[in-house]
């Protein structure tokens, strides 16, 4: 009996370096086109669906710490407001971009939450867009049908924000204290997390 390994025929290899070739170039499409972003989040959605990551809504008094109302914003429109716009109500506050998938992930589930809570006059949604260009956030807007209110920085970003993650959430109570900070995507559409909004 022989000890030698097999050894692929010419026609073997050839049927290998076909298909290497072809998922080669099924992400290289998906690269190019930036379709990858949206697969990518895809496969993140179906972790989220779990419900194993969620914010933590248990708030320790002693580990807040106070908001900084003062950060400029510009609407997709082209608005001027700020933050201190909200001041005295409950604000989702939302870091993504279009080019993060784990944002891509988790934003159907916040427009989910979002459809139920905006009739709520204390509860205020600030989904605020990283990308460079405008034109590309309203452009993802508009193909998933979002309606969740999104703006652009237009000055400083206050210190007591910065996160090396996209997406970070924070969730600001009406006394201006961040009550959530969440570092990477979560699932927030669930009954305790709008019970929660809708406490403070």
């Amino acid at each position: 009996m022989s000890s030698e390994p097999d050894k692929k025929s010419p026609n073997q290899f050839k049927k290998a370096v076909w298909e290497w070739g072809i998922i080669l170039g099924i992400f290289g499409i998906l690269y190019i086109t930036g379709l990858h972003t949206e697969v990518i989040g895809g496969l993140q959605r179906v972790l989220l669906s779990t419900g194993i990551l969620r914010p933590d809504t248990e708030v320790d008094p002693g580990e807040t710490r106070k908001a900084n109302y003062n950060m400029p914003l510009i609407t997709l429109d082209g608005d001027r407001t700020s933050l201190s716009e909200f001041e005295g109500k409950t604000i989702f506050l939302n870091f993504w971009a279009t080019w993060c998938p784990p944002c891509i992930a988790e934003m159907p589930n916040i427009q989910k939450l979002y459809d139920q809570l905006e009739d709520e006059e204390k509860v205020v949604f600030v989904m605020l867009s990283l990308d460079e260009d405008p034109e590309k956030a309203r452009a993802y807007m508009d193909r998933k049908e979002f309606t969740m209110p999104v703006y652009f920085l237009a000055g400083r970003q206050p210190g007591v924000y910065n996160s090396t993650v996209v997406p970070t959430t924070y969730v600001i109570s009406p006394e201006g204290d961040i009550v959530v900070e969440k570092r990477g995507m979560a699932k927030y559409n669930t009954d305790e997390f709008r019970n929660f909004l809708l406490s403070l």
